[in-house]
């Protein structure tokens, strides 16, 4: 019996993208039932919903936020117009995202596997390249091992970083505390016993919320090597604003989780590793810096 899946896509100015990503969904979801195609716009001024609302050969449903109401709100929004009674999953997926054939049925076994409640596919560049995208848990010795060496070479060096870099850790399937959000197939299950995603992270870190948020509660998150999703990537690398957003966030949700004291030695850590990168002359360390160190942000960053 095939898995019945949906698909929540969330937008914001992404005509550029979503043509080719909707595309891709036919092709991907062979060899699953394919219940409805949600595309859920932030309040786009570049046609995307009218884009999206051409492509009738897909189960296509829209919703127009309003509003820039960010990453996890659309999800939610996405999620409140589907029948969860008659889903087995959703794949929630980026619009700079494109499935590869069969990519979803894959995806979907791996859920049958007992206690898994979150596959992610293999990341690939549009070159084809191999996209890190699996994370360990986030602690204050992995932030400080990253901030004096860096990131790509501590993920690299046994367990030493949060970001896996090693390309030989990408080749079999395997159980991961967190991955990028740009595509994930979510059991229904789960999504339940989980909850909606917390939309009070506008935008990064939401993924990582509820990755961790469902390992709390017993469901796994595993990796297909199998499944490839070829991804364009997001701007956090070379856009000052959101990099800053990104930092202070996983600042935030590590407070959240594991309390004040514990937070302050994380926050110093990411201070040390941000500046050292500004000193270089990275432009985003340097806004990444100037949001942390911010008093009112600062306050905000270990009190949420």
């Amino acid at each position: 019996m095939r898995a019945r899946t949906a698909i929540v896509v969330v937008t914001y100015n992404s005509a550029p993208v979503l043509a080719d990503c909707l595309r891709s969904l036919a092709q991907g979801a062979d060899g699953v039932e394919l219940d409805a195609v949600v595309v859920v716009d932030n309040a786009s001024r570049d046609g995307t919903l009218e884009l999206a609302e051409s492509f009738t050969d897909l189960p296509m449903r829209t919703v127009q936020m309003g509003r820039n109401a960010g990453y996890a709100a659309g999800i939610n929004a996405g999620v409140n117009e589907l029948d969860l009674a008659v889903l087995d999953s959703i794949l929630v997926i980026n619009p700079d995202c494109r499935l590869t054939h069969g990519g979803l049925a894959t995806l979907a076994k791996t859920l049958t596997v007992p206690g898994c409640g979150i596959a992610v596919p293999r990341l690939v560049n549009p070159d084809g390249s191999l996209q890190p995208s699996l994370r360990r848990m986030p602690t204050v010795r992995r932030a400080l091992v990253e901030a004096v060496i860096g990131g790509v070479r501590a993920g690299r060096i046994g367990k030493l970083g949060e970001l896996v870099t090693d390309p030989r850790e990408y080749e079999r399937p395997a159980p991961a505390a967190w991955a990028t959000g740009a595509a994930m197939l979510i059991s229904v299950n789960a999504l339940l016993q989980t909850g909606p995603w917390d939309e009070s992270f506008l935008l990064y870190s939401e993924e990582t919320e509820f990755a961790l948020r469902a390992a709390d509660r017993g469901w796994a998150l595993w990796y297909e090597p199998d499944a490839v999703v070829e991804h364009i990537g997001g701007d956090s690398s070379t856009n000052p604003t959101l990099a800053a957003l990104l930092t202070v966030n996983k600042v935030r949700l590590f407070r959240r989780r594991r309390g004040l004291v514990p937070a302050l030695a994380y926050y110093f850590a990411v201070i040390l590793g941000e500046s050292a990168r500004a000193m270089a002359g990275r432009q985003t360390s340097k806004a990444s810096v100037a949001a942390l160190l911010r008093p009112s942000r600062r306050i905000q960053t270990l009190a949420s």
